[in-house]
């Protein structure tokens, strides 16, 4: 949303989310929404199993999904576990494992070809983190990648980082840093930005809502295609938290205090273009 006039009533003055929600709602069906998951459709917890998406912001994509030309979420949790979280949006297109798997819609679950080799990698790393690391960090096994979160036990991030990055430099994986995690994944290109440039590239409107650092790629990816064509309308929106959000807050257009704000805006939003 940053730059001069590109011809649909922008200017270098900084929009409200209302006004832009405004101009994205005279060209919604050529408007593509893009939603993080963890921290910006549902708060963050202690126990990830247990994130729900905040109520509003469920039905309110709901809503969008017919209104817009497309929906999807783009996180780093398996498409199985989005899929259960956003079971009555069939039309919302899910982005697992930051794109290394996808669904379009309510198909088939597609893993990327050159992920595959790395599950039993995976699987080993993750009983090694079991029986290497404290009993306070938990370790959730993704199939295609491990997290440590050290949420309950901040005062052992030293050591997570330590052992993750030689276990990275073992296995030749890479390392995704993020809120009180630390996210150990195959040597595989795809990365939010990657998923998201590819998504645009037809797009003459796209919104992206993130909290963390691994959405930074995201929005460089909208603002990459704005420079490409100044005609198209991209908004990066950042979810704040205590964490990363000032990195996050400070490359987006427009920032929400809280999952609830946000759910607030896209219920306003939805009942807009109802």
């Amino acid at each position: 949303m940053r730059g001069s006039d590109n011809g649909h009533g922008r200017d270098d003055r900084p929009l409200s989310a209302e006004s832009a929600w405004r101009l994205t709602a005279d060209r919604a069906d050529e408007c593509v929404l893009f939603f993080d998951f963890d921290g910006t459709l549902a708060p963050v917890a202690d126990d990830p199993t247990a994130v729900r998406p905040v109520p509003r912001a469920l039905s309110a994509i709901g809503a969008l999904a017919s209104v817009v030309r497309r929906v999807a979420i783009v996180s780093a949790r398996p498409v199985d576990f989005l899929r259960d979280r956003f079971h009555g949006a069939a039309d919302v297109d899910l982005y697992g494992l930051y794109g290394l798997e996808h669904s379009h819609g309510a198909g088939p679950t597609v893993t990327e070809p050159a992920a595959l080799p790395w599950v039993p990698a995976m699987a080993d790393l993750a009983d090694r983190a079991r029986s290497e690391l404290p009993a306070e960090i938990l370790v959730e096994y993704k199939r295609l990648s491990v997290a440590l979160h050290y949420r309950t036990a901040p005062e052992l991030a030293g050591e997570v980082e330590r052992w993750g990055h030689a276990e990275a430099e073992r296995l030749g994986l890479r390392v995704q840093a993020g809120r009180m995690v630390l996210e150990l994944k195959p040597p595989v290109d795809r990365d939010k930005g990657l998923v998201i440039g590819e998504a645009v590239a037809s797009a003459g409107c796209a919104w992206y809502f993130g909290d963390d650092v691994s959405d930074l790629k995201a929005f460089a990816a909208l603002r990459d295609r704005e420079e490409r064509d100044p005609s198209f309308f991209g908004v990066c929106v950042a979810v704040a938290n205590p964490e990363t959000g000032q990195a996050v807050a400070g490359a987006a257009d427009l920032t929400f205090e809280s999952p609830e704000a946000l759910g607030d805006f896209l219920d306003s939003a939805a009942a807009s273009v109802r």
